[in-house]
């Protein structure tokens, strides 16, 4: 099944915009996510229907989309998280990842799907994907809520995503900016699209 690609919005929340947030135009309503995240958990039980299938929620990010994809999924699946952060300037990563939490299950013969929230540059995926496969599982596949084609510097498969964006800065359902604006139940682009602030990982 192919990506979605959302339609802008601009209305809706001028309560939130008119009291000084950083909430800019809203990218992706709840019901269009809620609606795509069934979606990937029906395709994603299809295809693992016989498997021993282990989520990875790469942290924070991921956390509200791996909750309401897992509860949408109808096979057996465990659950586990890893936290990383990349080396270099928000903007220019090395593509090296310092991990600053590790897996606490073994994933060595297992279906191993990483659940991620936004794919960027990919030099952070590219980089997890490695260390991962090393540890031999059996099969190891990236499902992203988000990608952005635009500012993609490595070519990296991703077998299940959500919806493509265009290249803006994006808050809500786990997206943050500066720590703020996870608990958005849509996705928004940051008022003024501004920059990452230094020391977040490109993905």
């Amino acid at each position: 099944m192919s990506p979605t690609r959302p339609q802008p919005r601009g209305g809706g929340r001028e309560a939130e915009q008119a009291a000084g947030s950083d909430i800019g135009e809203v990218l992706i309503e709840p019901d269009e996510l809620q609606a795509r995240v069934r979606e990937l958990a029906a395709e994603i039980s299809r295809d693992y229907e016989d498997g021993d299938l282990l989520l990875i929620g790469v942290l924070k990010g991921a956390v509200m989309f791996l909750a309401d994809l897992m509860r949408h999924m109808t096979v057996p699946c465990e659950l586990d998280f890893i936290a990383v952060s990349s080396y270099g300037s928000a903007t220019d990563s090395s593509g090296v990842v310092r991990i600053l939490k590790d897996l606490e299950s073994s994933i060595e013969d297992r279906d191993v799907l990483i659940v991620e929230d936004i794919i960027d540059s990919g030099l952070t995926l590219s980089y997890m994907v490695r260390n991962l496969r090393a540890r031999s599982p059996r099969t190891l596949e990236v499902c992203a809520l988000l990608t952005k084609p635009e500012r993609r510097r490595v070519d990296i498969p991703i077998r299940y995503t959500g919806f493509e964006i265009p290249n803006r800065f994006v808050i809500g359902y786990g997206l943050d900016h500066e720590q703020r604006y996870r608990n958005l139940e849509y996705v928004a682009v940051l008022a003024g699209d501004a920059e990452p602030q230094p020391g977040g990982p490109p993905r």
